[in-house]
Order: structure tokens, then C-alpha cells, then sequence
């Protein structure tokens, strides 16, 4: 119940979406050092300098994203897992994509342990999407960029909504597109930008 009243006094209203973050137990998909804060309304850092978004913000992307129950999503950028697992409870299927190999293999896992027969996890370059399970009901983009990629666009359905913090370093604004349709500010975003190609793994020492 806490966390969902803090959720709520961040500003998440959308019932959907707040059902969503409920039955997703983030403390499964945080660092394990940092499990005790993982009810709490912060980021939480990752490997390779990555960052386990905050709940509200992952809140305020799946209630733009607005997920239905027959939809098969795209997210671009794993992390943790948490958010596609998220999305997975109110969606049929969850295509997911990070560009570090490690994230998605550990993402993988938890999807596993959770049975979560239906979010799948591979690795690649987000700018590029994830053609083999394409076309898309819903595309989630946790980084910015300067506008949606064409690749991506090119894996939207007809009708279907892709979201994003669109801008730079010290402007960026939360942007809902459907295809087909005209493009909605719902306010500010911070993210990080989002990269290009595979990530690599430091070497070993």
C-alpha cells in the first residue's frame, strides 16, 4: 500500500498502470545489495553505468504507452527487467532490447523465475528495434532522442503508439505518437540518450 500511495502522490493516477507497478515485485528485479530500497521512489544504478528507473517514471511511460491487453510491445532498453515485466501483466507479449549482452541475459532470468512465458529479452541496438517479432501494437523507448528513429516507426502497426522523451541534455519532453495520428507533449522527461550499437563488457583484469 505505500508504495502504491507514493506512486500516486508522484503524480501516477492512471489505474492501469498503478496496477501494473502493484503486482510487478520490484524488489525482484533490483541489484541484490539494494534490495531495501527497491519499494523506494528512486533509480537504482546498474551495470555499465545504467540506471533502474524510478517507479513514477516508469508509471508516467506505461500510462502513455496505455498497454491493452492484446498488444504485443517493443521496449528499447532492458535494464533490470522491471518495466517489461511490468507491461507484461497488462499486455499479451513483451519484446525487449538492450544493447548490453549481460542486462539481457540477467533480465532473462528473472523473467524465467517470475514465469513470465510471454516477455522475451535479446540484445541488440535499440535504434534498430527488433524486426523478427515486428510489426508493433506499442513501442516504449526508456531514453531520449532527438525524434523516433525511422526503423522504429517502420515497426509500428498502423494505429499504434510509440513513446518517448524526445530533446536534448537540457530540454527533453515526454512525446506520445500515433501512427497515423498527431504528436502529444505530456511534459517533462529526463532520461539519459539513448546509444548506439552493442554495448561491450569491460575486459577482464
Amino acid at each position: 500500500m505505500r508504495f502504491v500511495l507514493e506512486m500516486r502522490q508522484a503524480g501516477v493516477t492512471d489505474a492501469r498502470a498503478l496496477s501494473a507497478l502493484e503486482r510487478t515485485p520490484r524488489t525482484h528485479y533490483a541489484p541484490e545489495h539494494l534490495e531495501g530500497l527497491a519499494l523506494d521512489d528512486v533509480g537504482l544504478p546498474l551495470a555499465h553505468a545504467q540506471t533502474m528507473t524510478k517507479p513514477s517514471m516508469i508509471g508516467r511511460m506505461v500510462s502513455a504507452l496505455e498497454p491493452q491487453a492484446g498488444d504485443v510491445v517493443l521496449e528499447i532498453g532492458t535494464g533490470s527487467g522491471f518495466q517489461a515485466a511490468a507491461i507484461s501483466s497488462v499486455a499479451n507479449k513483451v519484446i525487449t532490447v538492450d544493447r548490453w549482452n549481460d542486462l539481457v541475459i540477467a533480465a532473462r532470468g528473472r523473467f524465467g523465475t517470475a514465469r513470465l512465458m510471454r516477455t522475451y529479452a535479446f540484445t541488440g541496438d535499440g535504434f534498430d528495434g527488433w524486426t523478427d517479432e515486428g510489426p508493433y501494437d506499442r513501442i516504449i523507448i526508456n531514453a531520449s532522442l532527438g525524434d523516433f528513429p525511422s526503423p522504429l516507426l517502420e515497426q509500428l502497426k498502423p494505429g499504434g503508439v510509440i513513446v518517448a522523451p524526445l530533446g536534448d541534455a537540457q530540454s527533453q519532453r515526454l512525446i506520445r505518437y500515433r501512427n497515423g495520428g498527431e504528436r502529444e507533449d505530456l511534459g517533462p522527461m529526463k532520461m539519459a540518450p539513448l546509444e548506439r550499437g552493442l554495448g561491450e563488457a569491460p575486459p577482464a583484469a
